[in-house]
C-alpha cells in the first residue's frame, strides 16, 4: 500500500498515493503536471516519487528534443531533408541561418520558397512585357 497513514516517515513520504486526491494534488502541482499526466506516470514506472519524477523529467526532455534539430546526428539529417524535402548541405545552410528550432528552419525555408517564387513571376512577366524582336532577312 502506497499511504499508511499511521506511518509518518521517510519511506511513506517517497511513495505516490493516487487513492488520495490531496497526494494527486500536491505531487501533480509539484512536477508541474496534470493529474492525468502524473497518473499515466505512476502506472509506468511505479508509486516511487523519484522514479516518477525521472520520468516526467524524461518526457519533457524529449518533447522539447523534437523541436529541435541536432545536426551532429546523422539520423537526424536524414529526418529533417526528408521533412523538408530539402538536401543535407542546404538544411545544414538553413539552421546555420535560421537556428536550431525546426519551427524557425520551417519558416526560412518557407519565406526562401516565397522569394524564388516571386523573383521567377518578375522574369516571367519581364519577358512577356518585352516585345518580340523581328528576325533580319
Amino acid at each position: 500500500m502506497a499511504d499508511d497513514k499511521t506511518k509518518r516517515g521517510g519511506a511513506d513520504r517517497k511513495l505516490i498515493a493516487l487513492t488520495e486526491k490531496y497526494e494527486v494534488a500536491y505531487w501533480s502541482k509539484k512536477f508541474k503536471v496534470t493529474p492525468a499526466k502524473l497518473k499515466y506516470a505512476v502506472n509506468k514506472v511505479g508509486h516511487s516519487a523519484s522514479k516518477v519524477e525521472a520520468y516526467i523529467k524524461l518526457q519533457k526532455h524529449r518533447a522539447a528534443d523534437k523541436k529541435r534539430i541536432a545536426l551532429g546526428e546523422a539520423y537526424e539529417v536524414r529526418y529533417w531533408s526528408k521533412k523538408f524535402k530539402i538536401t543535407p548541405a542546404r538544411l545544414k545552410a538553413a539552421v546555420a541561418a535560421a537556428g536550431h528550432s525546426s519551427r524557425k528552419v520551417e519558416a526560412y525555408l518557407t519565406a526562401q520558397k516565397a522569394a524564388k517564387k516571386k523573383k521567377a513571376a518578375k522574369k516571367t512577366a519581364k519577358k512577356k512585357t518585352s516585345a518580340p524582336r523581328k528576325k533580319a532577312a
